[in-house]
């Protein structure tokens, strides 16, 4: 019994000492029982000690529920306090509006007709500047824009002297759109190099520099060379108006300030158009060089013949083998016994033997005459082929698509008939040449057979 009171006594004990301080709770365990009686007392103890400790936590708890309380109320007065200057701020706010509008209503009663001034200037102003900073007499006096953007970018009345630099500005490209000046100016080459040249200036319109057409860059302010130059009767007559000293010569000038110049410069040339032929103008090109080759050895050596023939008619008396009208003649006397048929027969085959080595390759000619054409219809037909393929693609919207094709078709076409005409004239000369050739020795082989009729 007297243990489970003891034991109850301990547990009574140690459940009390629970919210104690540590350091009582440290001295209470250091603290040993020796009696019930003195466990007794110990556990009172603790319970006041505990009491005590509860009793200054719940004071120090309650203080601190008031100090944030005062907090509390503090940030209230702070945030009614914000709200009030907020509203105050957008009362002010509002009435600042109000006179500002105010005060710009009673800026446009003042101004008056000066406002369309303002605008009438401004707007002048941004007109002059963009023509001004696109026009190659900039490139003679540059930064002339410069004193204008003031005017363009301002909302006051402008000075009289704003006004005249304006009016300045007008006259100034009126004056120089009618001189033709050589200055000093840095040229921008096409691989990026700088170089000192006199630019000669037509006006408003083109800069000439060594014969050679100019363009003014508004964007990096310098002057640079054409991508590419015109044609070459177009340089010709640059370069004898640049070396012209007195007088007059003529010059083409653009009169869209180099945009129909540069457009030109983008057209095809004609190195580029035969290119655009494709693989059936490369076959073209062949027929036409073979033709040519073939007419030229056919001149030369019918040349040669017709020397030959031509020596030989002065010397009929002695025949040689080394042309036609020899071998002939040389038939003639091996058989001067025989009879008018016989030798008649005789001369014929040997024409009809020379015959052939004089007309070798004037047919060929004809033919890469007829074949030309034929390819340059064949490379059209593949062309529109590609133009109704590219149509069926892509459709009609954008006509850069089919140009391709289409420049072909033309191209080889023309490429055909190009090839033809030479061809054509040329066979028309060498088989000229060739009829001749054999026409004399039918002549001279008939004039051999009459007058060896007239012996018999």
């Amino acid at each position: 019994m007297n243990k489970l009171v003891k034991s109850l006594l301990v547990a009574t004990a140690f459940s009390l000492s629970i919210g104690a301080s540590s350091a009582f709770a440290q001295e209470q365990t250091a603290s040993e029982a020796k009696s019930l009686e003195q466990l007794l007392e110990l556990v009172k103890e603790n319970r006041a000690a505990s009491q005590r400790i509860n009793a200054q936590r719940e004071a120090e708890f309650t203080s601190e529920r008031a100090d944030k309380q005062a907090l509390l109320n503090q940030a209230k007065r702070q945030l009614a306090e914000e709200q009030a200057r907020g509203q105050r701020l957008q009362t002010e706010f509002s009435e600042n509006e109000i006179a500002l509008a105010n005060k710009e209503t009673e800026l446009q009663n003042q101004l008056g007709t000066l406002g369309e001034i303002v605008g009438v200037a401004r707007g002048a102003a941004s007109e002059t500047i963009g023509r001004i900073a696109t026009s190659i007499v900039s490139a003679q006096y540059p930064g002339r824009e410069d004193v204008l953007e003031d005017i363009a970018n301002a909302r006051e009345v402008p000075t009289i002297q704003e006004l005249e630099e304006l009016w300045l500005a007008w006259l100034t490209e009126m004056k120089e759109s009618g001189k033709v000046v050589t200055f000093p100016s840095e040229v921008t080459l096409l691989d990026g190099t700088t170089e000192q040249r006199d630019v000669t200036r037509i006006g408003v319109f083109n800069l000439l520099s060594g014969g050679e057409y100019f363009v003014y860059n508004d964007q990096a302010e310098e002057i640079q060379p054409l991508g590419r130059q015109p044609e070459g009767y177009i340089l010709s007559a640059a370069q004898e108006f640049l070396n012209t000293e007195s007088g007059y010569e003529g010059v083409f000038v653009d009169p869209a300030r180099g945009q129909i110049l540069s457009l030109a410069t983008q057209k095809a040339t004609l190195e580029e158009q035969y290119h655009q032929g494709g693989t059936v103008g490369y076959v073209i090109t062949v027929v036409l060089i073979l033709g040519l080759l073939i007419a030229i050895w056919k001149i030369i050596t019918l040349g040669a013949i017709g020397a030959k023939i031509r020596a030989q008619l002065k010397n009929t008396g002695n025949p040689s083998e080394k042309n036609p009208l020899g071998r002939i003649l040389k038939v003639y006397h091996d058989n001067k016994n025989d009879d008018v048929e016989n030798l008649e027969l005789k001369l014929d085959e040997a024409i009809l033997r020379e015959t052939p080595s004089i007309d070798a390759g004037v047919n060929m000619i004809k033919i890469f005459a007829a074949i030309a054409p034929l390819l340059g219809l064949l490379g059209t037909v593949i062309g529109m082929i590609g133009t109704f393929q590219s149509i069926t693609l892509y459709g009609t919207g954008d006509p850069k698509i089919m140009a391709g094709d289409i420049s072909m078709a033309l191209v080889t076409t023309a490429m055909g008939l190009i090839a033809a005409l030479p061809l054509i004239l040329i066979h028309a000369v060498v088989a000229g040449r060739a009829k001749k050739i054999v026409h004399i020795l039918d002549e001279q082989a008939a004039g051999i057979v009459a007058a060896h009729s007239e012996k018999e």
